[in-house]
């Protein structure tokens, strides 16, 4: 738990423990009740360290904060994202929740196949204006302009940057959909990390959000290298895990900021997806 990042990274078994890091607490009560069987004091003593441990690595994940230094926004902005998932059987219902929610920006990643006219349909008639590049897209209440694609280490396009123009001024708004991990095989991973770790570091924008699934957890040994400068807008409250929808283990989705503030971070369910939305309110005016 406290160094599961050295671990060697032989077929992706390193990158997976660093996942299953906050997990291994699990384990220890398993160790107090083979003490009490052996009736071993020493044991039952010793099974408070792997505690005490991931007290120390993890436990401030489960205590309240905020992540800007005031509770409030004065002038806020509003940030979901939504990996839509491919497979999603009721995307009209993911439509209407996103549009519920009241965002002022909506980003997106798996837009493609049956999911995608439905859902642009119905984000269309509440938002004026919005980005399209490949799988991935953006609506905002603000106008936006200069979109490009953005390589995050895949041969079809998977990743966005487009201006948005607030009335508190201009953000470049990122929207990326970063390689899956797969058994024996992170280094398609590593490279879209690296590939878009180079793009957001020679960004000279003053003001920039990010926002995806990056199919990253928190605790992965590249994570704390991805894009120096920048901080990710940690959940008000608890770990914030996103996937899977239904139990959510890891936080594979995130959303970062240079130049800008965070106040609040939220993880919502949303009807549909696999993967759990985070929507997170930036106050423009402490910029």
């Amino acid at each position: 738990m406290t160094a599961h990042d050295r671990f060697p990274d032989v077929l992706g078994a390193g990158v997976f423990l660093d996942a299953a890091a906050p997990w291994l607490v699990v384990f220890v009560p398993l160790l107090a009740l083979t003490a009490l069987l052996l009736r071993s004091p020493a044991g039952a003593a010793a099974a408070l360290v792997p505690l005490l441990a991931w007290a120390w690595v993890f436990g401030s994940w489960w205590a309240p904060h905020s992540p800007g230094a005031s509770p409030r926004a004065v002038e806020p902005l509003r940030l979901v994202s939504q990996n839509l998932f491919a497979d999603n059987a009721s995307p009209t219902a993911t439509a209407r929740a996103l549009v519920a929610s009241d965002a002022d920006l909506i980003a997106v990643q798996e837009f493609a196949g049956a999911d995608r006219e439905p859902v642009q349909r119905i984000l269309d008639r509440s938002y004026r204006y919005s980005e399209v590049v490949g799988t991935v897209a953006l609506w905002s209440r603000y106008p936006t302009s200069e979109t490009v694609a953005v390589d995050v280490g895949l041969p079809w396009h998977r990743g966005l940057r487009t201006e948005v123009s607030t009335p508190r001024g201009d953000l470049t708004v990122y929207v990326v959909h970063l390689p899956s991990i797969r058994p024996g095989d992170t280094t398609t991973r590593e490279r879209g990390l690296s590939t878009l770790s180079r793009t957001l570091a020679g960004d000279e924008s003053a003001r920039v959000l990010v926002a995806g699934d990056f199919n990253t957890p928190s605790t992965d040994r590249d994570w704390t290298r991805l894009a120096p400068g920048y901080e990710e807008a940690r959940p008000s409250s608890g770990p914030g895990f996103t996937w899977p929808a239904t139990f959510p283990l890891v936080r594979l989705d995130h959303i970062l900021t240079r130049g800008l503030t965070a106040t609040t971070s939220t993880v919502l369910r949303l009807p549909g997806p696999d993967h759990r939305a985070i929507d997170v309110t930036i106050d423009l005016s402490r910029s």
